[in-house]
């Protein structure tokens, strides 16, 4: 062999083995970081590139080649669990008035005059969890998820500093404690670093760092990342009379708790730890954004329950939102999913807590004239929380060279003309289903976590296949597949795409095929159809038939149909008329039909206690003297009835206390059985 060929040879086997290294450091980054490092079309090249060397070199092919594995751990996902007792979102509060309200709230809802005590803990910034135990030992542990359905991280949880694995006899043999995953200041700024000296991801925060270190298929990134967690709740049924025993009895068994928590009867000691802490909160060696109040009393939490997918017994006092200033550079519309044009400010980034801000809503017209807005200014920016960034107000002294900023009288992307209408402060696009912006934001509204939770598919991607008229709506998704096979161009033949990236999406789509009914309403995109009317809706016709057949007849000529949907709580006259616009037209019908053929909706299903009252329509009048309105009605529900706020043909029962006018009448014209406050506990 000639020099020359030697040395080319050599050359070669060392760009095959570099090539080696490079395919493994992206199935790391892909696998283990979830954090693609190229794309799954770049890939793909290299991976052919890698076995195409190998065909022709087969002696040269080692035995931890990734030709030989696939993926990089041991598990591919995260298997989905079903929490016992949902896991609710906490309501905000941002003022004292705000937990004054939430007081009085209360106080109106037991008919008290007096403010019950309340546990106080602080809020820590971190991950929720739930962890399960079976016959003393640590057996599951899963996230929060949507609230109904977590993730299974029970290996992950192992690793986790402090949390224990065993418990001692004296407590319950089965128990499920819930608390936060958080990582401490310092760990995150050595995390950090290192991440820096790698060349690898730098985290935002603390929150983000616990996120990502908390969801990796390889545990032993996780225990590397030293974890720590505080437990705040039990969900065992019976396990103290009161928040504050929890606490106590839960530090007895081994758990970490918040040592900060307090307990106070009236509102100024609230308020007043609340500023104590809060002025505290940046010599904690971790990370809050505010303080949890709740009722101490766990009789009072169960009487109370709680408001769609929030406890009424308790509320998140969020911390007052950092500040800061930076050049507003250009003004651009946004046009939403129901034609909203949005005026966004950008500008120039700037680190608010510990946040890349690049942009704030300015929310309409109206308030960038109130503001006085103009482009070149230099704003003062408010962030609180998650909360989206916001201008908070103009340095009208150090103004010059701005202009102001004309509002379009044009849809910036289909032309249309744009209208304020009566009542709104929004200007809206009418072109409501040949506006593109329109038609992208539904169907990216459809496919979110709340609707048809398909995992992966990204607004771009979305994009891509509108634009390529592989889809016209969020329906076609699940076609797509299907239609593919006998397509001439196929998905992964375009630029950006590859076989990998096709074979996930179509996973994603296929595992988001069974469906609840309250998420397929909700991913029908209908203006003011959210998760809280989504489920009542769902509650109220219970399976997808129902809902179709029902809401079909919605028009000026089927009345019965139009009062029934009045009669629901929660639902107004706003909501009826988009749900009346929506199932007039025919398009929208046909698209239910064939979602009926591509998807398993499933029935809503309570998780209200069977009882004598399940599924019987009740209306409540006049003043009760044993509980309030208020607690009746949540206790009926609690027990599978339906509570309406009008009589009518379908009224099962009347519960008339004192004081009872019109509708007491009405129900004696229509038979209804009507029963005093005695006879409705009785029945109870």
């Amino acid at each position: 062999m000639s020099s020359d060929l030697f040395a080319n040879q050599n050359k070669n086997f060392s760009y095959y083995h570099a090539l080696i290294q490079k395919i493994k450091a992206y199935d790391k980054k892909y696998y283990q970081d979830n954090d693609p490092a190229i794309s799954d079309a770049k890939y793909d090249l290299l991976r052919q590139e890698l076995i195409n060397i190998e065909k022709e070199h087969p002696e040269w092919q080692q035995a931890d080649s990734p030709s030989n594995q696939v993926g990089y751990v041991v598990k591919d996902q995260f298997n989905k669990i079903t929490h016992i007792k949902p896991m609710l979102s906490l309501t905000n509060g941002f003022s004292t008035d705000d937990i004054k309200d939430f007081i009085h709230k209360i106080q109106k809802f037991l008919n008290i005059d007096y403010c019950p005590k309340i546990a106080i803990e602080p809020k820590i910034d971190g991950i929720s969890f739930a962890a399960r135990y079976k016959n003393h030992s640590f057996y599951q542990g899963l996230t929060r998820g949507d609230g109904k359905i977590g993730e299974d991280i029970t290996e992950n949880l192992k690793v986790i500093e402090n949390l224990p694995m065993k418990l001692p006899q004296e407590a319950p043999e089965n128990l499920e404690v819930r608390g936060e995953i958080y990582m401490s200041k310092a760990d995150f700024a050595k995390l950090n670093r290192q991440q820096e000296e790698k060349g690898q991801k730098i985290f935002a925060n603390p929150r983000n760092a616990a996120s990502g270190s908390l969801r990796q298929l390889d545990t032993s990134i996780t225990a590397m990342r030293k974890l720590k967690y505080f437990i705040y709740n039990v969900a065992s049924e019976n396990f103290a009379n009161s928040q504050s025993e929890s606490l106590i009895k839960i530090k007895k068994y081994g758990f970490n708790i918040n040592d900060l928590n307090k307990a106070a009867t009236d509102l100024s000691t609230i308020v007043e730890y609340y500023k104590v802490i809060s002025e505290r909160r940046y010599e904690l060696p971790y990370d809050i954004d505010g303080m949890v109040y709740k009722i101490d009393d766990c009789i009072l939490q169960e009487r109370l329950g709680e408001i769609a997918r929030s406890p009424r017994w308790a509320i998140a006092h969020k911390f007052p939102a950092e500040e800061a200033k930076t050049k507003l550079e250009n003004i651009i519309i946004q046009v939403g999913r129901t034609g909203v044009l949005t005026p966004v400010a950008i500008l120039t980034a700037i680190n608010i807590g510990g946040v890349i801000v690049k942009r704030a809503s300015l929310h309409n017209e109206d308030e960038i004239l109130r503001k006085k807005i103009q482009i070149g200014d230099i704003v003062n920016i408010k962030r609180a929380g998650d909360v989206i960034p916001q201008i908070t107000s103009v340095e009208l002294n150090k103004r010059e060279n701005t202009h102001k900023f004309i509002f379009p009288k044009y849809c910036p992307v289909c032309n249309s003309i744009v209208t304020k209408l009566a009542g709104e402060a929004a200007i809206r696009c009418l072109a409501e289903y040949s506006c593109k912006a329109q038609i992208l934001g539904r169907i990216k509204y459809s496919v979110s976590l709340n609707g048809l939770n398909i995992i992966g598919l990204r607004d771009k991607q979305i994009e891509f296949l509108y634009n390529k008229k592989l889809i016209a709506n969020s329906y076609d998704i699940f076609t797509l597949e299907a239609r593919q096979k006998n397509s001439i161009t196929r998905l992964e033949n375009y630029p950006g795409w590859g076989k990998l990236s096709v074979k996930n999406l179509y996973k994603a789509i296929n595992n988001s095929r069974k469906i609840t009914l309250e998420k397929f309403i909700y991913a029908l995109a209908i203006k003011h159809v959210g998760s809280n009317i989504a489920q009542i809706l769902s509650k109220h016709f219970i399976t997808i038939n129902s809902f179709i057949d029902n809401l079909a007849k919605v028009n000026n000529e089927d009345k019965k149909i139009y009062n029934e949907l009045l009669n629901i709580d929660g639902v107004g006259l706003k909501i009826v008329a988009e749900l009346a616009k929506y199932f007039a037209r025919s398009a929208n019908l046909l698209l239910l039909e064939n979602f009926t053929k591509e998807l398993n909706i499933l029935p809503y299903e309570s998780n209200q206690i069977e009882s004598k009252i399940s599924g019987k329509i009740i209306v409540f009048t006049g003043s009760l003297k044993n509980t309030t309105r208020l607690e009746a009605k949540a206790k009926a529900e609690k027990l599978g009835a339906k509570v309406a706020s009008a009589i009518s043909s379908k009224t099962d029962y009347l519960v008339a206390g004192e004081g009872s006018g019109s509708k007491l009448e009405k129900a004696q014209k229509l038979a209804i059985k009507i029963l005093t406050e005695e006879e409705w506990i009785n029945l109870l």
